[in-house]
């Protein structure tokens, strides 16, 4: 095995990794404004922030 194709592994197993933290942490925010239970104007910025997140998170991997 080379070295080129030993390295790309391990960076798509980086990027992997790192897509599910930011994964958790986007389906963690959006949550959060629901187990709050309030629901004023910035709490409704807030999940549509973290709503945001988590559909890129989603669409960037049919994008790779």
């Amino acid at each position: 095995m080379s070295m080129l194709t030993k390295n790309n592994r391990q960076l798509k197993s980086n990027i992997s990794f790192f897509w599910f933290c930011q994964l958790i942490a986007s389906t963690s925010w959006m949550a959060s404004v629901f187990v709050y239970g309030s629901f004023t104007p910035g709490d409704l910025l807030q999940l549509i922030a973290a709503s945001a997140w988590t559909v890129s998170n989603i669409i960037s991997v049919f994008k790779t």
